[in-house]
């Protein structure tokens, strides 16, 4: 059975869907809109998630599915393999899942990912490294990209 939990972050409040196994959804909210059930489960997903935020964590332990169509699935398993503090633009992606000439579809998928941050949409970029389409918009996606790229250049120094 789904159900959720609401959490107030850095970013804002913070939607986690789960079941009993794993969770299906990370987005952000105005407000809730279904009851807020907290688990240990959501508890667990949303401490990884402020450990992202502050820079002290680059992947993510907690189980989670992946909810869409055949290819959906394709580009989001495509997006969890982009390196913490990387970026890929559209084309990589579409030829990292064999339909070379597909940037526009993969865009779609991008913008129907369940799992924020999880499954990094937000290090796809435009050719040329430009900062284009973030279903968050596109100053969350500069600053998720500035603080990954903080963290890799600190953990550098040390």
């Amino acid at each position: 059975m789904d159900r959720f939990a609401f959490y107030n972050t850095r970013l804002g409040l913070l939607k986690i869907g789960y079941t009993n196994t794993a969770v299906f959804s990370l987005t952000m909210t105005d407000k809730p809109d279904a009851p807020n059930q907290p688990s240990e489960l959501s508890e667990r997903a949303y401490t990884e998630i402020q450990e992202y935020l502050a820079g002290e964590r680059q992947a993510f332990d907690f189980e989670y599915e992946l909810r869409g169509t055949l290819f959906q699935v394709s580009v989001w398993r495509a997006l969890a393999g982009i390196p913490y503090g990387q970026t890929r633009t559209y084309r990589q992606i579409a030829e990292a899942t064999g339909n070379p000439r597909a940037c526009r579809a993969v865009g779609m998928a991008l913008s129907r990912n369940p799992l924020m941050i999880v499954i990094p949409c937000h290090r796809v970029t435009g050719t040329g490294g430009s900062l284009v389409g973030y279903a968050g918009g596109i100053e969350l996606k500069r600053f998720l990209l500035e603080l990954e790229s903080r963290v890799v250049n600190t953990n550098r120094q040390n």
